[in-house]
C-alpha cells in the first residue's frame, strides 16, 4: 500500500462527486487535502469532513494557491474538474472552448506549474479523471468525447516522457458515476451510463488500487478495457454498434 501519511494532495472539482470522493480516500490514508471547487461553499464542507483546507476557484490556475494551502508542496494532483455539454459540431463555439478549457487546459497547466519542482526532487503524481469517454465515445456529446480523448492523450504523453524521472500518471476512465453530472444528464446519459452506474466511491478505491499498483489505466469499469480492444481490433464493427446506439438514442428522443 503507497504510503499517503501527510502527504499533500490537490483535487479538483471536489466540491461533490468523484472528487469528494477522491479528497476523503486521500484524507483516510492520511493525506493532507487541498479541496479545489468553483462552489466555496461545497470546497469548505468537504474540507471540513476530511480536515483538509479549502482552495475555491477556477482549476486551471490552482496550483500556487494550493501550494501555499498545504505548506509550500504538492505530492498529489488529481485533475478532476470537467464538464459535459451536450451536441456536436452545432454547439457553440463558447460550449467547444469551456470543455477544452475545463477537460484538457486545466490539466495541461497544473503540469506545467506542477513538472518544475516535481522533476527537480524526482517525483510526484498526477491523476487525471478522464472518462470512459476518452478511450472509446460518448453519443450525444461530440465536446465530451473530444477533449477526453486530449485529456487522455496529455496523460499518456506525461507518462511516456517523464515516467524514468519519478512522474507517476494515472487515467481515470469510469463510465457512468452516480454524480451530479450524471443526474443531470441528457437522455444519452440516460440510456448509456444510468444502467452501469457506479458510487463515486467506488472510482475512488480503484483510483488508490492502481495508485498502489501504479498502473497507469484506472478502470472502475473493467469492461471499458474490452471495449478499447474491440474499438481497436475491429474499429468498423464498433463504430456500427456505437451507431446502433445512436439510432436508438434518436428514437427515444423522437417518442418522447
Amino acid at each position: 500500500m503507497e504510503d499517503m501519511r501527510d502527504k499533500a494532495v490537490v483535487v479538483t472539482g471536489a466540491g461533490g462527486g468523484i472528487g469528494a470522493a477522491l479528497a476523503r480516500a486521500f484524507a483516510a490514508r492520511g493525506a493532507r487535502v487541498a479541496v479545489n471547487d468553483l462552489d466555496a461553499d461545497r470546497a469548505r464542507t468537504v474540507a471540513g469532513e476530511v480536515g483538509g483546507v479549502a482552495v475555491p476557484g477556477d482549476a486551471s490556475g490552482i496550483v500556487p494557491a494550493a501550494r501555499e494551502a498545504l505548506g509550500g508542496t504538492i505530492d498529489v494532483f488529481c485533475a478532476n474538474a470537467g464538464i459535459a455539454p451536450a451536441g456536436g459540431p452545432e454547439a457553440p463555439e463558447d460550449a467547444w472552448e469551456a470543455a477544452w478549457d475545463v477537460n484538457v487546459m486545466a490539466h495541461v497547466r497544473a503540469a506545467r506549474d506542477l513538472l518544475p519542482t516535481w522533476l527537480e526532487r524526482g517525483r510526484g503524481r498526477f491523476v487525471a479523471t478522464v472518462s470512459a469517454a476518452g478511450m472509446l465515445t460518448m453519443v450525444g456529446s461530440a465536446p465530451y468525447s473530444v477533449s477526453k480523448h486530449a485529456a487522455l492523450a496529455f496523460a499518456e504523453w506525461l507518462s511516456v516522457t517523464y515516467r524514468h524521472r519519478g512522474i507517476d500518471v494515472h487515467a481515470v476512465c469510469p463510465q457512468g458515476v452516480r454524480t451530479d453530472m450524471l443526474a443531470s444528464a441528457s437522455t444519452a446519459g440516460e440510456l448509456v451510463l444510468q444502467p452501469t452506474a457506479i458510487e463515486p466511491e467506488d472510482v475512488a478505491a480503484a483510483v488508490l488500487e492502481a495508485v498502489d499498483e501504479g498502473r497507469f489505466l484506472v478502470l472502475p469499469h473493467p469492461e471499458v478495457g474490452r471495449y478499447a480492444v474491440a474499438r481497436a481490433s475491429d474499429t468498423d464493427a464498433w463504430l456500427g454498434a456505437m451507431n446502433h446506439v445512436q439510432r436508438k438514442l434518436e428514437t427515444i428522443q423522437r417518442d418522447r
